[in-house]
């Protein structure tokens, strides 16, 4: 059997998740990575995109819109600058989200970021069935 890690999932509305994982897929800003039990001790920026946290319960699927993780050799706490359950995400909200980036990003951005961060959140809403 896999080894096990404590993942915890924060943003500023909530706690959304504090589960013990065989497994976290992370959207990090220099790519995706997993983190298993055993991983060197990382802090990593988040990109757009779909968390996917692997338990005895099942596999959870989580929209973020960016923020950190901290990974350790036993355990991965995300601080998320959004965190929306897959399953609680609709067509408008997702829409919500882009418009938000969009907006955003307008002010005082680089184009080739802004362009990056569009086209992270599209990938994202494509990965999440919109």
């Amino acid at each position: 059997m896999a080894g096990t890690l404590q993942f915890d999932l924060v943003s500023p509305e909530r706690r959304l998740a504090s589960v013990v994982a065989t497994e976290v897929q992370i959207p990090g800003a220099d790519g995706d990575l997993t983190a298993m039990e055993g991983h060197s001790p990382t802090i990593t920026t988040l990109r757009p995109g779909v968390l996917k946290v692997v338990s005895a319960e099942g596999t959870k699927s989580f929209v973020v819109t960016g923020g950190f993780a901290e990974i350790s050799a036993d355990s991965v706490s995300v601080l998320a600058e959004r965190a929306i359950p897959v399953e609680e995400l609709t067509p408008v909200l997702m829409d919500q989200l882009i418009a938000d980036a969009s907006e955003a990003t307008a002010i005082g951005v680089e184009k080739d970021v802004a362009d990056k961060v569009m086209a992270d959140l599209v990938a994202m809403r494509t990965a999440a069935g919109f």
